[in-house]
C-alpha cells in the first residue's frame, strides 16, 4: 500500500448524513405504506419490505459525494435541496440493487433476504397458485420501479440541469448493468473477456454512477456545472473505478458476517470483473482448466471457492488489482486538492477516497 491509502474506518461525516438521509426516507415511506394500506391492507407490507431493505444498511456514498460537491461549491447545508437529492439518489440506487438481486438470482442484500426471495417465499408459503419465483420476482420488479418513482418524487423542483445529470446517471448505470449481463452471459468465450473491457464494465456499471455523476449532481444544484465539472470527474472517474475494483475483491475475498453477501458470489455468477480478467489472461495448467470449467457455476462449494481465491491470488491478479486501486485512489486525492472547492470539502473527499478505496464493507 502506498502511504496515502490505508485502511479508513467510516468518516463521521458519512455516518451522520446517513442518519438525515435515513430519516428523512423514513418519513416519506412510512406515509406511503400508511396511505396505501388505508386503500388496501394488502399493500402495505410490499412497501413496509421496501422500506426496510432501504432502511437496513447501505453506505449512503452517492448522497456523500453529491453533498460535499454541493457544500464545496458554496451552497448552503442545511438546504432542503441538497437533503433531497441525497435521498432521491439513495432511492435509486435501491431501485439499481432491487432488480440487480433478481438478475444476479441473489438471495440476500444487507444481510436480510432478497426482496423477490421474501415474496418467492411468501408465496411458497400460502400455497397460491403461479409459479412462485415469477411471483417473486414480479413483486421485487415492481418495488424497484416505485423506488425509481420516489426518486424523482424528491427531486421535483430541482434545476433542469440537476436533472439532466440525474437522467444521464440512470442511462449510464442502465447501460453498465447491460454491459455486465453481456459479459456474464460470454461464458463460452474465450478468452472470456478482456481486462479493458472488465475496465469499462467497472466504470460504467458502478464508477460514474457512486462517484463522479453524483458529484456532478451536487454542483449542478448550483448551476455551477460549468465550472467544476472537469475537476469533479477528474477525482471522481478514478475513484469510481477504486470503488468498483474493492467491490469486486470483496465479492470473491470479503467477510459475509460484514459484507452481507455470500462469500465467493461473484465467482458463482462468472462476473466480468478486472479481477477475473487478469487471472484468465495468466493462468496455466490444472488451474486453467479449473477456471475454465468452474467460473460461473452456480453449485460450487465451499472447498471451490477457496480454490479460486488460491488462482486468484498466485496468478497475482489480487495483487495487481489492489495496486491498481492504490493508484486511482492516490490520482483522485491528488485531483481533488486542485478542484477550488473549500478547504473543508477536499478534506472530507480525500477522507472519503481513502474509504472508497480501503473498505472492508
Amino acid at each position: 500500500m502506498t502511504e496515502n491509502v490505508v485502511r479508513q474506518k467510516v468518516p463521521d461525516s458519512l455516518d451522520i448524513l446517513a442518519k438525515r438521509v435515513g430519516t428523512r426516507i423514513d418519513e416519506l415511506l412510512s406515509a406511503e405504506v400508511e396511505r396505501w394500506s388505508a386503500l388496501d391492507p394488502d399493500l402495505g407490507e410490499p412497501l413496509t419490505f421496501l422500506k426496510e431493505m432501504v432502511l437496513a444498511g447501505g453506505k449512503r456514498l452517492r448522497p456523500a459525494f453529491a453533498y460535499w460537491s454541493y457544500v464545496g461549491a458554496g451552497g448552503d447545508p442545511g438546504q432542503d435541496e441538497i437533503l433531497n437529492a441525497g435521498c432521491a439518489l439513495e432511492l435509486l440506487h435501491s431501485f439499481a440493487i432491487i432488480h440487480d438481486d433478481i438478475m444476479d438470482a441473489s438471495l440476500t442484500r444487507r444481510g436480510q433476504v432478497a426482496i423477490h426471495k421474501r415474496f418467492q417465499d411468501k408465496h411458497e408459503g400460502i400455497l397460491w397458485t403461479g409459479e412462485s419465483r415469477r411471483f417473486g420476482e414480479g413483486v421485487a420488479i415492481l418495488l424497484g420501479d416505485m423506488a425509481f418513482v420516489y426518486a424523482d418524487k424528491m427531486l421535483m423542483g430541482a434545476s433542469l440541469e440537476a436533472q439532466a445529470i440525474f437522467n444521464e446517471l440512470r442511462l449510464e448505470v442502465n447501460i453498465g448493468q447491460y454491459l455486465d449481463l453481456i459479459g456474464t452471459a460470454n461464458g463460452l468465450s474465450q478468452p472470456r473477456i478482456s481486462i479493458s473491457q472488465a475496465r469499462r464494465i467497472s466504470l460504467y456499471k458502478s464508477g460514474k454512477y457512486t462517484v463522479e455523476r453524483p458529484l456532478h449532481f451536487g454542483v449542478a444544484l448550483l448551476g455551477k456545472l460549468d465550472k467544476f465539472q472537469e475537476a469533479l470527474s477528474n477525482y471522481g472517474i478514478p475513484l469510481g473505478e477504486a470503488f468498483q475494483l474493492r467491490d469486486d475483491l470483496l465479492g470473491s475475498f470479503g467477510d459475509h458476517m460484514i459484507t452481507g453477501k455470500p462469500v465467493g458470489e461473484d465467482l458463482r455468477e462468472g462476473k466480468p470483473t478486472v479481477l477475473a480478467a487478469i487471472a484468465m489472461e495468466r493462468v496455466g495448467g490444472s488451474a486453467a482448466v479449473f477456471l475454465t470449467n468452474r467460473f460461473g457455476a452456480e453449485d460450487l462449494s465451499p472447498e471451490e471457492i477457496v480454490r479460486f481465491q488460491e488462482i486468484l491470488t498466485d496468478t497475482g491478479a489480487k495483487m495487481e488489482v489492489e495496486l491498481l486501486i492504490d493508484r486511482l485512489c492516490n490520482s483522485a486525492i491528488e485531483a481533488i486538492g486542485k478542484s477550488g472547492l473549500t478547504p473543508q470539502a477536499i478534506t472530507e473527499l480525500e477522507e472519503l477516497a481513502n474509504f472508497v478505496a480501503n473498505r472492508d464493507l
